[in-house]
């Protein structure tokens, strides 16, 4: 059986490899193999012959990867000199050259000079002639020339007009660098998202990330924060907004913060200023603990709070005395965590556990401040002058208190009980009974008055104890003596949410209705005097 004739093998002309008969494309470098048959050489790395038989400079080697850029024979259609390594590379493996300048002298061909082009990206490419090259792969640097925009190679000087050959008559020109590729939307990347050369790459932990619902987790800086107040990209719980608050004004500041154990604040104030109608300035702060064996305890605090400092502002303001205000106000705060149950039902049940907190209020006018209470938060007087005692406003509503009250228990026994802190009195729809505590003060001297969570007081229980952490210039500084307050209770431990509010008497107040030296001659005695 006769041999059959050995075949002829067709190498690509960029890279060499063998190629098959009906290969449009070289699967190895992807170069087009239709172009080939224009007459431009694409594996010519070289430069056009002038007249005189001097080179001029062509394009030099392609980067790792890529095909070669070249400069086509004079004669060629312009749109391919220096166009190959454009036409065969691929995403990722676009070449990089650097090219010289065209033809000097007229007839000199023009060779067309391939850009620095960036992986992945086409190189640019301008033609001698040319103001501007239009570069194969999206980028649209100009370039500057003698003549027209030309397309991507040469052209006759000052027509524009593609493929230069010998009969080009224009002045020869200066030699130019094309602009480097420039991105869609003038940023550091091509299209695709290929990075130029040179491009600074960003890391990511510094990138900002993109925020959903105007909150980024605290924890990863990256994810999202879902509804429910957790990181969506790393799953950690967010601070809630009341885990920390802080508030001043003018003659009153307070700060509540969640503590070291509890998962969440469920404590609250409120604090506010206005005038009596003779114009005396009257300054009030309420403060309310969540009982957290009830149901939403910290949405009843909130509550509790907001509507028993708006009924104490609205009495005060019309004229009613600050004692009736205080009743009226603790009062509508009870009316408040009422409703709350009746929002919540299972199938048209009240909940089991209705809820429920405790609330202290005090409100300063004039020479006078009125405290009310119910449950076991607590009001304490810590003059300037520590050389006075100290006193505690407020006797709790506590299993402690009638333990000691009854006469069964010493207050250090009763106190170290386990059910020293058993409220018998709160706001809320299941309370047994409602007795609004109130009494009013006039003191002999300045000082502050110091409202508290038994968040703080479990750290300081007696009158004595919390003068010692109050800081000396309180009632001069009272946003640094709340924080300084807090700080101890969080020092001690943070077992409870802890919210205090210190008011400075007399009135820290530019309109107080009376002089602050009248305070120290001695006002007291017609309310009860400390």
């Amino acid at each position: 059986m006769p041999e059959s004739p050995p075949s002829t093998t067709t190498l690509c002309p960029s890279c060499a490899e063998p190629l098959d008969a009906e290969d449009r494309f070289c699967e190895h470098c992807g170069a087009d193999l239709s172009r080939t048959a224009s007459g431009a050489d694409p594996s010519t790395a070289g430069a056009a012959a002038s007249p005189s038989g001097a080179e001029t400079p062509g394009a030099a080697g392609g980067a790792a990867g890529g095909a070669p850029s070249a400069a086509g024979p004079a004669g060629t259609d312009g749109r391919h000199l220096g166009s190959a390594a454009a036409d065969a590379g691929t995403p990722g493996e676009g070449p990089g050259a650097a090219g010289g300048a065209a033809g000097a002298s007229a007839g000199n061909p023009a060779a067309g000079t391939a850009g620095a082009g960036s992986a992945g990206a086409a190189p640019s490419a301008a033609g001698t002639a040319g103001t501007g090259g239009n570069p194969h792969g999206g980028a649209h640097p100009r370039a500057a020339g003698a003549g027209q925009d030309g397309q991507l190679g040469g052209g006759h000087h000052g027509t524009g007009q593609p493929g230069g050959g010998a009969e080009g008559d224009g002045a020869a020109t200066d030699a130019f660098l094309l602009a480097p590729p420039q991105a869609a939307g003038g940023g550091d990347t091509l299209a695709l998202g290929v990075p130029l050369a040179g491009a600074k790459v960003s890391d990511p932990r510094e990138e900002e990330p993109a925020e959903e619902n105007g909150t980024v987790c605290v924890a990863c800086g990256l994810g999202g924060v879902d509804a429910d107040g957790y990181c969506e990209h790393c799953g950690h719980a967010q601070p809630r907004k009341r885990d920390h608050q802080e508030q001043e004004l003018e003659g009153v500041a307070a700060v509540s913060d969640r503590g070291l154990r509890h998962h969440r604040n469920e404590d609250a104030f409120a604090l506010s200023t206005t005038s009596l109608p003779d114009g005396t300035p009257a300054v009030a702060a309420v403060v309310c603990d969540g009982v957290s064996t009830a149901y939403r305890p910290d949405d009843a605090s909130a509550a509790a709070s907001v509507a028993g400092n708006e009924s104490l502002l609205a009495s005060l303001e019309r004229g009613a005395p600050a004692e009736e205000a205080m009743r009226g106000a603790l009062m509508a705060a009870f009316d408040a965590v009422s409703a709350l149950a009746e929002e919540e039902t299972q199938d048209g049940v009240p909940h089991h556990n209705a809820p429920a907190c405790t609330c202290v209020s005090a409100v300063v006018t004039g020479p006078v401040f009125t405290v009310g209470w119910i449950g076991d938060s607590r009001a304490y007087w810590i003059p300037d002058d520590r050389d006075r005692p100290s006193a505690r406003l407020t006797e709790d509503d506590s299993w402690a208190a009638r333990m000691v009250s009854a006469g069964l228990m010493t207050e250090a026994e009763a106190y170290a009980d386990d059910r020293a802190h058993a409220i018998t009195g709160w706001l809320g729809a299941d309370a047994v009974e409602v007795d609004p505590h109130v009494a009013a003060f006039q003191p002999e001297s300045p000082g502050v008055i110091v409202v508290c969570t038994d968040g703080l007081w479990n750290y300081a229980e007696s009158a004595a104890e919390m003068a010692e952490v109050v800081p000396p210039d309180a009632r001069t500084r009272p946003l640094h003596s709340a924080r300084t307050l807090v700080g101890v209770a969080l020092d001690g431990g943070g077992h409870d949410n802890v919210t205090v509010a210190v008011l400075p008497f007399p009135a820290a107040v530019s309109r107080a209705g009376f002089p602050p030296a009248q305070v120290t001659e001695g006002l007291g005695g017609a309310v009860n005097g400390l």
